[in-house]
């Protein structure tokens, strides 16, 4: 063997060795990994370990912006849940209202009133009565008699709430009333819209009744404990009283008042205006100018206002989603009527644009509201039957 290959032999043998020693060292840390891991796997939780971020991802129609399809999603809220299910030092009722999860079900207060307070004395002392009942007008103050003459046709047992549209207040100062109602106000805005955002279910849930009407409305023949009474009696979740036929725009023979009983549920209408007799118009149905709903049925009403669409309109013919049967539960009273007077105040309240005066425009967003309404409406019913698997074209339509 020559010098050459003596060195190579040695340069050999000299890696061999490092690689067995790194080898080894390896292997020795691996051992001694494995074991701190393994004394200390029992101080963990499968459940504790998070892995990854809360993750909600979703495709989207690049046309119609619309959410399609749901690819994952977990819940910071469950992680949360299952977290403090293990730790039995925190609080998580799962069953308290959403966001309430962390404190003791004693001190939720998940309801509301629109009672007054005082400013001093026990709070167990505040009120006095309890009114069952509310009645909302959105007003403004050139319909301040015919409002004075509709407040007093209700009694003590009501709470009276205005909305004010044109931001005058205090000039309805001059009425004794005036000084216990409540009132909230925005300019130029309607009844659906302050109903959306004023009338939760959980504020107006002390309340059996709640009115929400207009302010052209004459009651001359109309009385609130009266008309209670027959609600009641014929078991009404959503009601309105007769309009007098000599109200301006009586459009529907339903809310048509009826000299002959106290109550009527159904109607017939012009040949081809209803598809089926329980549906509306000729049942199930009554108008926005001054429906009543049950604490029920409002609950419902409630998440059927959409928040973009402030004039309600088509809102009358989706009532009966609310209720069921609505055939049996909606209805007019007869005995109790009113008449509407058909006063354009709240629409002059619009902008006069391009050669239009300003009820016209009003008009026109009220008619295009319509169809929006009854396009949500449908797309919705359709989403909702196709995610359960059902065809919608072998739907009753309700």
């Amino acid at each position: 063997m020559n010098f050459e290959e003596s060195k190579r032999k040695r340069n050999s043998n000299r890696r061999k060795l490092n690689e067995c020693t790194r080898l080894v060292a390896s292997i020795t840390v691996a051992i001694l990994f494995g074991f701190c891991i393994g004394a200390s796997f029992p101080l963990f939780s499968p459940s504790k370990i998070k892995l990854i971020a809360p993750i909600d991802t979703y495709l989207w129609d690049k046309n119609s912006g619309q959410r399609i399809l749901n690819v994952i999603s977990t819940t910071s809220d469950i992680s949360k849940e299952v977290h403090n299910h293990d730790d039995p030092s925190k609080i998580w009722v799962s069953s308290n209202p959403r966001g309430a999860e962390r404190l003791p079900p004693a001190i939720v207060a998940a309801e509301s009133d629109l009672y007054p307070r005082r400013l001093f004395g026990k709070p167990s002392e505040d009120l006095t009565t309890k009114p069952k009942y509310l009645v909302t007008f959105t007003v403004g103050q050139n319909q301040k008699s015919n409002i004075d003459k509709a407040v007093k046709k209700f009694s003590e047992n009501f709470t009276i709430l205005l909305f004010h549209y044109d931001d005058k207040i205090t000039e309805w100062d001059e009425y004794e009333w005036s000084k216990r109602a409540i009132h909230i106000s925005v300019t130029k805005q309607t009844k659906w819209w302050y109903a959306k955002r004023f009338l939760h279910p959980d504020i107006v849930a002390p309340y059996d009744f709640v009115f929400i009407w207009d302010e052209d409305l004459g009651v001359d023949n109309f009385n609130a404990e009266e008309y209670i009474k027959l609600v009641r009696k014929h078991g009404l979740e959503i009601s309105q009283p007769g309009l007098d036929p000599s109200s301006r725009g009586l459009t529907w023979q339903m809310t048509r008042r009826r000299e002959d009983r106290e109550v009527h549920k159904e109607t017939e209408e012009r040949p081809g205006w209803c598809s089926d007799p329980h549906l509306p118009p000729c049942a199930g149905f009554v108008e926005i100018m001054a429906p009543v709903f049950s604490r029920e049925a409002w609950r419902c009403v409630w998440h059927l206002i959409q928040n973009d669409l402030v004039h309600g309109w088509g809102l009358d013919f989706a009532l009966q989603k609310c209720v069921e049967p609505a055939h049996e539960k909606i209805g007019v009273v007869d005995a109790q009527w009113i008449v509407h007077q058909g006063l354009p105040s709240l629409g002059n309240q619009g902008q006069a644009e391009n050669g239009k005066q300003p009820w016209q425009g009003v008009r026109e967003r009220c008619q295009s509201e319509w169809k929006m309404f009854r396009e949500r409406v449908s797309n919705a019913e359709v989403e909702y039957y196709k995610s359960t698997g059902v065809d919608p074209l072998n739907v009753t339509t309700h």
